[in-house]
């Protein structure tokens, strides 16, 4: 398993902007904002996303910049109480599952408190600063609009940390699964909303992913960087984390610190919760690559694509590691019409398990084994979790065995795991959250709780005709070549009918050509150390990618191809597609 790493764990798209469109520091970035103030701006607006530290970036405002008036939107908010009964519905008893939230930023403002708020700005003198979430609601065209911004990884260490709490005004000692879950369904959705009719009116953008060292980039070079990573193929920051049945594949491969005991799964592509690094004049702006997706959705995913999703990156790879670890859980993913009408989700969880490695004893648990008894292996999960004996998996699931290159497909309401000794790649929907955990081989999590188990929803989604002759027939070995040439075969691994992603892979020891026009691509490069992708007319610069590493080619990039690296002999690429029908 072991070999030389060159995987790029810093990926950064390169912004053609010079030094005056980036300051570093508390000092430089209040610097700047004065000049402003200088040239005659007097209504500041800081626009804060959930997480950020709102008191440090408050404190450097009023210290440095001394405005003559500082005015709080959380002093237009309904009362706790009224925001808890408002947001009960969306997230539910459940601990872990809720539902999508349709609220927007005015439906936790008070009328009477709104208004007050927006006189006491019309009546001010001097200069003026509004500070917090949903400024627009008190000051709409205030002379200079500020947004701070953070990644989603980092919204979550803080979470972990206790260093914050939900918004509007949450308890940040609550429990960092509460506010993961109330941020999944209502913080980052109302908070995005703001940013779909905010983020082409933006003077400056504040990176606070780095308390000590914010850094500050104007709106038209935010903007720039946004409309240069849809014109070339561009990875997102990958993050790592370890979890109950990691291993140490990543740690190797992908050269990760020692620290934690083991790292369980990498998001390597998956826009919602990773960020994007913008390089500017030598500095690196953070942003969540989000950002993108709403500013840019159609350019990015294609005409077909966005009218089918919306604002929404449909696809996600991620990474799954059990190399010396063990099991996932048993787990089940909702049907299309349950993830409907029960989370207000518009599409489920369909997957597949692409093997990148595996050892000798790897294997993947997929089905029901032909003539399980239905209502006996829900009763044996019953009784295992309540403490009774282990789940007897053997009687009830298939279990396959797992090679390097192997494509497992896992249609929504199909009983899975990867089992140990396993590198999984993971090629699926977006919708990750909803995993229904059966059986979890009765261990606790790395926090020493038992790990919720989601049996009620789970039974409910469970397809008992896939069996072992229906797995073995549609589920394993798809792979079926559909094209070649000079130094390269292309071949169709999946997914299954049910689903929409459609997967080719490529292997090539030439140059081998792309089309993205037709919608975003999502590639992982699962064999050779290096491969360039390039533009056929030279539209952008020659891309490197390396062993494991997903990139994404948005559908303006249109045309491509890659072929190996000098040195290389043999290369092969997974690309996922959302199927266009015809």
């Amino acid at each position: 398993m072991a070999r030389r790493s060159n995987y790029d764990k810093f990926p950064s798209i390169r912004v053609p902007v010079g030094p005056e469109s980036v300051w570093q520091g508390w000092r430089e970035i209040v610097a700047r904002i004065a000049g402003e103030v200088a040239r005659g701006a007097r209504q500041i607006s800081v626009e804060i996303y959930p997480g950020v530290f709102e008191e440090e970036v408050l404190r450097a405002f009023v210290e440095m910049l001394h405005p003559a008036h500082t005015f709080w939107t959380s002093d237009c908010w309904k009362t706790p109480a009224e925001t808890d009964a408002m947001v009960r519905s969306d997230l539910t008893d459940d601990p872990v599952f809720g539902r999508i939230s349709r609220l927007t930023i005015e439906d936790f403002a008070d009328p009477q408190r709104t208004a007050q708020l927006q006189e006491a700005c019309r009546a001010a003198e001097g200069v003026t600063l509004i500070f917090g979430t949903g400024t627009a609601l008190v000051l709409p065209e205030p002379d200079v609009v500020i947004l701070a911004d953070l990644a989603r990884w980092e919204i979550q260490r803080r979470q972990r940390a206790n260093q914050i709490g939900s918004f509007p005004a949450g308890d940040k000692y609550e429990s960092a699964a509460a506010k993961y879950k109330r941020a999944f369904f209502v913080d980052w959705r109302v908070a995005d909303r703001i940013k779909q009719g905010f983020l082409d009116r933006i003077d400056f953008l504040l990176d606070s992913n780095d308390p000590a060292t914010p850094k500050m980039t104007t709106g038209e070079a935010f903007r720039a960087g946004l409309r240069c990573a849809l014109n070339r193929p561009f990875r997102v920051v990958p993050f790592f984390d370890p979890g109950p049945w990691g291993g140490q594949w990543m740690r190797e491969v992908c050269d990760l610190p020692d620290g934690p005991p083991n790292y369980a799964w990498c998001f390597d592509c998956v826009p919602e919760e990773n960020s994007l690094l913008l390089s500017m004049a030598g500095v690196n702006i953070e942003i969540p690559a989000m950002d993108l997706v709403l500013h840019h959705p159609r350019e990015l995913l294609g005409d077909a694509v966005y009218a089918r999703f919306g604002a929404e990156f449909p696809i996600r790879f991620d990474f799954l590691d059990t190399m010396r670890g063990g099991n996932l859980s048993l787990q089940v993913h909702p049907l299309h019409q349950y993830i409907i009408d029960n989370f207000g989700m518009a599409y489920t969880q369909d997957e597949s398990y692409y093997v990148l490695d595996a050892a000798q004893d790897a294997c993947v648990y997929l089905g029901l084994k032909t003539g399980a008894d239905r209502k006996a292996m829900i009763s044996d999960l019953h009784a295992a979790q309540d403490g009774g004996a282990p789940f007897e998996d053997s009687l009830y699931v298939n279990r396959w065995p797992a090679h390097k290159h192997d494509h497992f497909l896992i249609p929504a309401g199909t009983i899975h795991c990867s089992g140990a000794n396993t590198m999984v790649l993971e090629i699926s929907a977006t919708p990750y959250i909803f995993t229904f955990k059966l059986w979890d081989w009765g261990r606790p999590g790395l926090d020493g709780r038992p790990r919720p188990i989601h049996l009620e929803h789970g039974a409910a989604n469970i397809q008992w005709d896939r069996d072992t002759e229906w797995v073995r027939k549609n589920l394993l070995d798809r792979t079926e070549k559909i094209g070649e040439g000079r130094g390269w075969i292309e071949e169709r691994t999946g997914l299954h009918e049910l689903e929409f992603i459609e997967t080719r892979r490529h292997w090539f020891s030439s140059l081998v050509e792309h089309d993205a026009s037709d919608g975003v691509n999502v590639l992982n490069l699962v064999k050779g150390e290096e491969a360039i992708v390039e533009s056929p007319s030279a539209a952008f610069e020659p891309f490197h990618v390396h062993y494991a590493e997903t990139f994404i080619v948005p559908a303006k990039t249109g045309r491509y191809r890659i072929r190996p690296a000098d040195g290389v002999q043999q290369c092969a690429t997974i690309r996922a597609s959302v199927r266009i029908e015809a």
